[in-house]
């Protein structure tokens, strides 16, 4: 080999190197170790409106923002006076019905025995009229009075079934009110803790009203954006880690439960501004329900930080990112 080609040869290998370092320097010149891919975001917790459904003023508000509350722990109760007021007053007709009811099924039995002795006179009287004992008019005037208590007891018996449906009736509104008394009661759906309290005892608010703001700190996940050469390999379930700026020595474990159907521009929080000329797709790294709980008093909405996933799956994660989490 000629000094010529020796020197084209160390030109190229020169050239190749500077393209790997650059490669390389591009891929880990924010400390990310080999294998796997950082993106940054904001931690998020579900949030939980915890609203009136009637109108009524706020006659007790126990809770206090930042208390942790269980699910079933009233958050606040609204004056129940007018509901018990008409539930009183519908219990009352729905008694009033009972007694209705139990008149007419007496009135009915009145009724029936009444027409059986018509219809016993009836049958002695056609005896009669065969005998030529009586009249015709006699016959016809037992015939009237057997059908005037059959038709009685016809009476009786719409009045029992008018009675049974206002009774009816007045139960279903009392199951109503019972409903809506129970409403007036505001309690919390899941374990969390209060981020809002927007009202005050003696308030008074509308219907779909707002009361508190619930964070739902067992629904804890950071939202990150990737671009399609990771996005299109990563799979619901697959593992993924979680460093916050706030508490970069510990590594919080999670795992994807969202990958977008559609990519979309970077949006602007996101540092780089070459990233922010790509599409990405949006991809939710879930913290487990267990461990979001267990440090329901360490969550905070809006904490920035970073989520790291792996090119492969299938890859053992780097030690620096062993699970390390708070000591309770």
């Amino acid at each position: 080999m000629n000094t010529k080609q020796i020197s084209w040869t160390l030109v190229a290998l020169a050239a190749a190197a500077a393209a790997g370092w650059a490669t390389w320097a591009n891929t880990h010149r924010d400390g990310t170790p080999p294998g796997l891919i950082r993106a940054n975001g904001r931690l998020e917790v579900e949030r939980i409106e915890i609203a009136a459904k009637y109108p009524g003023r706020i006659v007790e508000l126990p809770v206090k923002e930042g208390d942790l509350v269980k699910a079933g722990d009233l958050i606040a109760r609204q004056d129940s006076t007018e509901l018990a007021a008409q539930k009183a007053a519908v219990a009352a007709s729905m008694e009033r019905a009972q007694q209705a009811i139990g008149r007419a099924h007496a009135e009915t039995q009145v009724r029936q025995v009444q027409a059986r002795l018509a219809q016993m006179e009836l049958d002695h009287t056609v005896k009669l009229r065969k005998d030529t004992l009586v009249s015709g008019a006699e016959v016809e005037r037992r015939e009237a009075q057997r059908d005037g208590e059959n038709a009685g007891v016809s009476v009786a018996k719409a009045a029992i079934g008018e009675a049974t449906a206002a009774k009816a009736e007045a139960q279903a509104q009392i199951k109503r009110l019972d409903v809506a008394i129970s409403d007036m009661s505001l309690l919390a759906p899941v374990n969390g803790r209060i981020e809002y309290r927007v009202v005050e005892p003696g308030s008074v608010i509308p219907s779909g009203g707002r009361v508190a703001t619930l964070l739902d700190t067992s629904n804890v996940y950071m939202t990150v954006f990737l671009p399609t050469s990771i996005a299109g390999k990563l799979k619901v379930g697959d593992e993924a880690r979680l460093v916050l700026d706030a508490a970069s020595q510990f590594v919080i474990p999670a795992r994807v439960s969202f990958v977008a159907a559609e990519a979309q521009f970077t949006p602007k929080y996101v540092e780089t501004a070459t990233e922010r000329d790509k599409l990405v797709y949006r991809v939710k790294l879930q913290v487990p329900t267990e461990v979001a709980s267990q440090y329901a008093q360490y969550v905070k909405a809006g904490l920035t930080g970073n989520g790291y996933v792996r090119q492969d799956s299938q890859a053992a994660w780097p030690k620096t990112f062993d699970i390390k989490l708070p000591q309770l």
